[in-house]
């Protein structure tokens, strides 16, 4: 049900101090997304992670158009976008993933949040729930 409430924003924040093919795999979900295929590259890559290489046997499993995917890898296109998410994301204080910002909009500056909490590593739905109700209900309540 789409109350219009709550926005789900997805920044991109590839470690790869933590996996060396991070921000390739990053670069990979958005050269699918531009064939209608985001989340699902976006979790075969996750599944995958000790075999995202090559690129291609991802895309083909997808049935992905394959000589517009491996041109949008080589093409490095999507490689600016994905930067200002990670610089979004460390303006915002995270510094690993998954991490979850909970932030109503402003009512007086629409382009603009307040009350912003935190959520780090995986969460229960309960806490979820739990931080999404506070924030709704306003300051102090």
């Amino acid at each position: 049900m789409d109350t219009g409430k709550v926005r789900y924003v997805l920044l991109d924040m590839p470690l790869e101090s933590i996996h060396k093919l991070a921000f390739k795999a990053a670069e990979a979900t958005h050269c699918a997304e531009d064939q209608g295929k985001f989340w699902e590259m976006h979790h075969r890559l996750f599944e995958q992670q000790k075999a995202l290489e090559p690129w291609k046997a991802h895309a083909e499993a997808l049935g992905l158009d394959i000589s517009r995917f491996e041109e949008c890898m080589t093409s490095g296109r999507h490689a600016p976008a994905i930067r200002k998410d990670i610089a979004e994301a460390q303006k915002a204080g995270v510094t690993g993933t998954p991490a979850f910002l909970i932030a109503v909009t402003d009512p007086a500056d629409k382009s603009k949040v307040k009350g912003l909490t935190t959520l780090r590593g995986a969460q229960p739905y309960d806490r979820f729930k739990a931080e999404l109700e506070q924030a709704l209900a306003g300051p102090g309540k």
